[in-house]
């Protein structure tokens, strides 16, 4: 699903998150990398307050998750 339109508009929540990630201890997780746990999550595009709040609801955890299912997939 091609959603990198809205990435422009919600690209400094992606940000914080990622510094909030940092400060936790994740040091390695960027703004795409936030996106793309959360888009990979829909099957069809969510309306933007929906996927504003999947990126400031995102906690490490499910962040973890979703790198372990990628690591199964790519292997």
């Amino acid at each position: 699903m091609e959603m990198h339109h809205w990435y422009a508009q919600v690209a400094s929540l992606c940000e914080s998150k990622a510094e909030e990630f940092g400060l936790l201890g994740y040091e390695n997780v960027g703004p795409k990398d936030i996106w793309e746990c959360v888009v990979s999550t829909y099957k069809q595009e969510p309306p933007l307050h929906q996927l504003v709040n999947d990126i400031l609801s995102l906690k490490p955890n499910k962040y973890m998750n979703y790198l372990m299912v990628q690591m199964y997939k790519n292997s």
